[in-house]
């Protein structure tokens, strides 16, 4: 083979490896903003599951409080004592169909 030829074949097989080199390099850069990425989503996730159950524990609790409110305010007026009964009577069943959830899963 000519030593042309050869030259020719060593020029292109070096611009085929610089070709790689540098597709290899933006490949790396771009696996590690993607690793960045990740972890800033991976903590951002967990701070939204975190802020998510406290807003359903607040929720639990108001719910809670405007049930007592509206039990004592039920008894407060005599006229509401069905509608306190009726309240009280709604949530016993609703403490039972609980329990016996509790209790299939066991």
């Amino acid at each position: 083979m000519p030593q042309f030829q050869t030259d020719c074949i060593m020029a292109d097989l070096s611009v085929i490896v610089s070709e790689i080199e540098q597709k290899l390099r933006k490949l790396i850069d771009e696996k590690s903003r993607l690793a960045i990425e990740n972890k800033r989503l991976t903590a951002e996730n967990e701070a939204l599951r975190a802020e998510n159950a406290a807003q359903h524990r607040a929720v639990e609790e108001l719910e809670n409080t405007i049930n007592k409110s509206t039990i004592v305010n039920a008894l407060d007026n005599e006229g509401e004592i069905e509608e306190a009964r009726k309240l009280i009577k709604a949530l016993v069943r609703e403490i039972d169909g609980c329990v016996s959830i509790l209790n299939s899963k066991e």
